[in-house]
């Protein structure tokens, strides 16, 4: 399937509770609710808190692969509440098999490997522990790329070398070897890094409040940790270093600890 960079998603569902609690997204598995309370308000979500409301009231809160059947999101702020129930729609996740990826990469057993594959780990952590005091997520994404692909669809259950492996947790863009990666809404950069094992050259975007894109398998990296980035800025190329076996590049989401399809987040026209 080829897309363009305007190509459209389905519409977002909105949810209201009076004026306090207004929530949008995209209510599925993997999907996302973006939400309007009272500034610097407590969130809950099935009774723990996970966030708080930014300055401008925004927040955000994430569905993973394995979200339940529903969800309630609550609002506290001194004596004031609001409170709302969502049902969450089951996804659905195709299985992918890919054979002839060199063993090291699929279930490595050098030691030397292993304590470097660790200490890429603790980086990796580092990146996706940022909680950028911003809500640039809420004016939505672009597509990274102008013209892919998508060769290999958010969720999928992998096969390598014919070894089950865990979840795929990325939507996989098709392009050619050096096409520019552009970054697709406003974000910090918490980690730039060539040569990761698996990755090959990663970066990690925080746009606010620890919801974080990566860019993997890249062939050359345009910024450091640290930058701050505009929508539609250059942040490298597309490659295919680590575990990959052709050029494309792995767009990956995250919230906190829950995985998303960052396609979810994408604009529509």
């Amino acid at each position: 399937m080829l897309v363009g960079a305007g190509a459209t998603l389905a519409v977002a569902s909105m949810a209201r509770a009076g004026d306090a609690l207004e929530l949008t997204g995209r209510f599925q598995q993997g999907g996302h609710i973006i939400g309007r309370t009272w500034a610097g308000a407590h969130i809950f979500v099935d009774e723990e808190a996970l966030t708080t409301a930014s300055a401008n009231g925004l927040f955000i809160v994430g569905l993973d692969r394995e979200a339940k059947a529903s969800v309630r999101i609550e609002a506290r702020d001194g004596a004031r509440y609001a409170s709302r129930a969502l049902a969450v729609q089951p996804g659905s996740f195709p299985s992918s098999r890919i054979d002839g990826l060199p063993p090291s990469t699929v279930e490595p057993s050098d030691p030397a490997l292993l304590a470097l594959i660790q200490q890429q780990i603790v980086l990796k952590a580092e990146g996706f522990a940022s909680r950028f005091d911003a809500d640039f997520f809420s004016d939505g994404f672009d597509w990274p790329l102008e013209r892919f692909r998508v060769s290999s669809a958010w969720g999928s259950q992998r096969i390598l070398n014919g070894t089950a492996a865990r979840p795929h947790f990325g939507i996989d863009l098709a392009a050619p070897q050096g096409t520019v990666i552009r970054a697709p809404a406003r974000g910090l950069v918490t980690l730039a890094q060539p040569g990761m094992h698996f990755e090959g050259g990663l970066v990690l975007i925080d746009h606010g409040q620890g919801l974080i894109t990566a860019y993997l398998h890249q062939s050359e990296i345009s910024v450091t940790a640290g930058d701050t980035v505009r929508t539609g800025d250059t942040i490298g190329r597309v490659g295919m270093t680590g575990r990959a076996t052709g050029p494309h590049l792995c767009w990956r989401m995250k919230w906190r600890d829950r995985n998303l399809d960052p396609s979810l987040m994408v604009r529509t026209a």
